[in-house]
């Protein structure tokens, strides 16, 4: 099976350009806060960061201090949605979804609300356009009705509202050139949300969702009970060479981008993509068995990989 020509970037670069037009329109306030409370409220962001993502809080020091805590502010919005959207055990998700987008939303957030602070703060301070915010939210809680894929064009419209909604926010934090960087953070995101999907298939699946486009896996003769019996064969094999080839190349055809971001925030974006395009490579090592292990990448693995990753970027 071949990688063929891709017919989501059209609707995806829609879904972007959509966000921008709103924002061109948007009203600029200023973020008024106490400076204490505001304090408390990036380090407790700091704190969510550090403790769900390593890769991502190594890859975020490497920001001077003013990006690297709103982009941590960031990260603790996208957790927190998630965070509530997996909660499948509560029974009022979306009373509790509700309130938190009032929330993240509000100009000035509740004082018990330190992520929501934290996050307004960034997104006034940074004119973070709030459609990707919204866009993120409505991706985030398609988990809530779909938790099946037929085609990629359906799942690359899912990875941008949950990943590649982030990298746009991300590159208002960190400064950009202009609407031509748009189309390689896009990219970036989709990227780096299918190398979630192929290190978390097992997980995903206990948790009864299957990401994987059912399309591509009838293709190499798969089906859902193949996922379930947990074997690794070659027809397992080659789907996932056939998955980890397109996912690299999405990684290529985004690394340009990263010479159309502010110089100061270059690095810290390489080394994010880099540390995840690496989990590829755990996957390969241990022969493509994602179903019954999470791949990952040590903190010697990432620690040596920067070097390589400053001079690329």
């Amino acid at each position: 099976m071949q990688i063929q020509t891709r017919t989501w970037e059209g609707a995806l670069l829609a879904l972007a350009n959509e966000g921008w037009r709103v924002a061109a329109t948007a009203v600029v306030v200023n973020p008024v806060m106490d400076h204490s409370l505001l304090h408390n409220a990036y380090a407790y962001c700091d704190d969510i960061t550090a403790a769900h993502s390593r890769s991502f809080h190594l890859a975020s020091s490497l920001l001077p201090a003013d990006k690297r805590q709103a982009v941590r502010a960031l990260y603790a919005f996208c957790r927190i949605t998630d965070d509530i959207v997996d909660c499948a055990e509560r029974d009022n998700i979306e009373e509790t979804l509700h309130v938190w987008q009032q929330h993240a939303f509000s100009y000035h957030p509740p004082v018990t609300d330190l992520a929501a602070i934290a996050w307004a703060d960034a997104r006034l301070r940074h004119h973070i356009p709030a459609r990707y915010a919204e866009q993120l939210v409505e991706g985030v809680s398609r988990d809530l009705q779909q938790t099946r894929y037929e085609t990629f064009d359906d799942l690359a419209t899912y990875c941008y509202g949950v990943a590649s909604t982030v990298g746009l926010m991300s590159m208002h934090i960190i400064g950009f050139s202009g609407l031509e960087a748009v189309p390689y953070a896009v990219k970036l995101g989709l990227a780096l949300q299918l190398t979630n999907i192929l290190r978390d298939v097992g997980e995903d699946w206990q948790r009864g969702r299957l990401y994987l486009p059912l399309e591509e896996l009838a293709a190499f003769n798969l089906s859902e009970a193949d996922i379930a019996t947990g074997v690794v064969d070659e027809r397992w094999r080659r789907f996932m060479r056939f998955q980890i080839a397109r996912n690299r190349q999405l990684y290529a055809e985004a690394w340009p981008g990263i010479q159309m971001l502010n110089p100061n925030g270059r690095f810290a974006t390489a080394a994010a993509a880099g540390l995840y395009r690496a989990i590829l490579e755990d996957i390969e090592n241990h022969d493509y068995d994602v179903l019954n292990r999470r791949a990952h990448v040590g903190t010697w693995g990432k620690l040596k990989r920067l070097p390589t990753l400053w001079a690329e970027s």
